[in-house]
C-alpha cells in the first residue's frame, strides 16, 4: 500500500497574484506557509480488474477515461497509469472549499502517490507544476498556482511567479523565534461557510484580462503589500505585520462584492475590538476560514467562541507533499 499526504495552508500575503492572468503581464508575488492540516491518498493494487475511487461519491470503473473525477482522470494520464487493477482512497483533516488549498493538496498528493507507484522520483517544482498543468491547463480552473507549490514545498515560502511560467521559490529568511512567536499567535476559526474557489476568482481572471483598471491596480497593491509583509517578517516586526494584514483585507474586499458578507463583517470587527491586531479571510474569498494574529489569544478565542465559531489549531509544516508508506 502507498500513503502520501500534502500539507493545506494559509496565505501570508499576495494571493491573487498568482493567476495566470495576472502574472504573464506583470510578475506576480505571494508567501504562503503549509500547515500541519493534510491531505491523504491511499493505493492500493487489487486483485480486480477494475478501478475503484472512493472519495465523496464511490466510482467503479474499467478504464482511465470512464473516471468521473476529473483530477484523479487526468492524473492517472499524465502519470501514465493504465493498469485497472487499483484502489484509490482520499481523505483530508479538513473539508473542501474552506480556503485552505485543498484542491492543490489534493493533487500534488495524489501526483506524488501515482509517482511513487511508477517508482518515480519528482522533484517538489516538478510536482507542483503538473498538478498546475491539471488543474489549470487541462482543466481550465480560473485559479492561481499558489496551492499546488506550497503543498509541494511546504515550510514557509516566498514564490515569484514570472511572465513566461516559471516559479522561483525560497524559504522566507525569518528567525527561529519570530517563527514561533507567529505560529503561536495566528489563530483560525472557520466561519461555517464553503465555497467554490473557482467561483470567486472567476470574476478576478476575467476583468484582469480585460485589462481592468481597478483590478490591476488592487493586484499591484496586493502584490507591494507581500513585499512589506516580507521584511517585516524578516525583521521580526509582527505588529506590523499584523497591520498588513488588517490593510489586505479591506483592499482584497475591493475585488467583488461576493468576497464577504455581512456576517464574516461583523466577526471580523468582534474579533478587532478583542484582542486581534489583524487578520483576514484565508483563500479566494467567500468564506472558510478567518485568521487573525493576536497577543491577547484568551481573549479572542472567548470572543469568538462566544460567536459560535470554531478553532482549528495548528502549526507549521516544513516537509511537504511527501510519502508517508511505500
Amino acid at each position: 500500500m502507498i500513503i502520501t499526504r500534502s500539507p493545506l495552508r494559509i496565505s501570508l500575503g499576495g494571493g491573487g497574484t498568482d493567476l495566470p492572468s495576472y502574472y504573464r503581464e506583470h510578475c506576480g508575488f505571494l508567501i504562503a506557509a503549509a500547515i500541519d492540516k493534510y491531505v491523504y491518498i491511499t493505493l492500493h493494487q487489487t486483485f480486480v480488474p477494475e478501478l475503484i475511487i472512493k472519495y465523496s461519491k464511490l466510482e467503479r470503473v474499467l478504464t482511465v477515461d470512464e473516471v468521473e473525477h476529473p483530477i484523479i482522470r487526468e492524473s492517472l494520464k499524465m502519470v501514465g497509469i493504465e493498469a485497472p487493477s487499483l484502489e484509490i482512497t482520499s481523505m483530508a483533516d479538513i473539508p473542501a472549499g474552506s480556503g485552505l488549498g485543498s484542491s492543490g493538496s489534493f493533487t500534488t498528493a495524489l501526483l506524488k502517490a501515482f509517482h511513487a507507484l511508477k517508482k518515480n522520483l519528482v522533484h517538489p517544482a516538478e510536482l507542483a507544476e503538473q498538478a498546475c498543468q491539471i488543474e489549470i491547463e487541462r482543466l481550465g480552473e480560473p485559479i492561481g498556482k499558489q496551492d499546488q507549490y506550497i503543498a509541494a514545498f511546504g515550510g514557509i515560502t516566498c514564490f515569484k511567479f514570472m511572465p513566461d511560467g516559471r516559479v522561483q521559490a525560497w524559504p522566507l529568511n525569518i528567525s527561529e523565534e519570530t517563527l514561533f512567536n507567529l505560529e503561536d499567535k495566528l489563530l483560525l476559526f472557520f466561519t461555517g461557510y464553503s465555497r467554490s474557489a473557482s467561483t470567486i476568482l472567476k470574476e478576478q481572471d476575467e476583468k484582469t484580462k480585460k485589462s481592468d483598471k481597478p483590478m490591476i491596480e488592487n493586484l499591484h497593491f496586493i502584490k507591494d503589500l507581500a513585499k512589506q509583509s516580507q521584511r517585516a517578517l524578516e525583521q521580526g516586526d509582527l505588529t506590523e505585520f499584523a497591520r498588513l494584514m488588517d490593510v489586505h483585507w479591506q483592499r482584497k474586499k475591493e475585488r467583488s462584492k461576493n468576497m464577504s458578507n455581512q456576517a464574516i463583517n461583523e466577526w471580523y470587527d468582534c474579533a478587532m475590538i478583542n484582542g486581534a491586531l489583524g487578520g483576514k479571510l484565508i483563500g479566494a474569498g467567500g468564506g472558510g476560514f478567518l485568521m487573525f494574529y493576536a497577543n491577547d489569544r484568551a481573549r479572542l478565542r472567548h470572543a469568538m467562541r462566544e460567536k459560535g465559531l470554531t478553532e482549528v489549531r495548528f502549526r507549521f509544516d516544513f516537509e511537504g507533499t511527501k510519502i508517508l508508506n511505500s
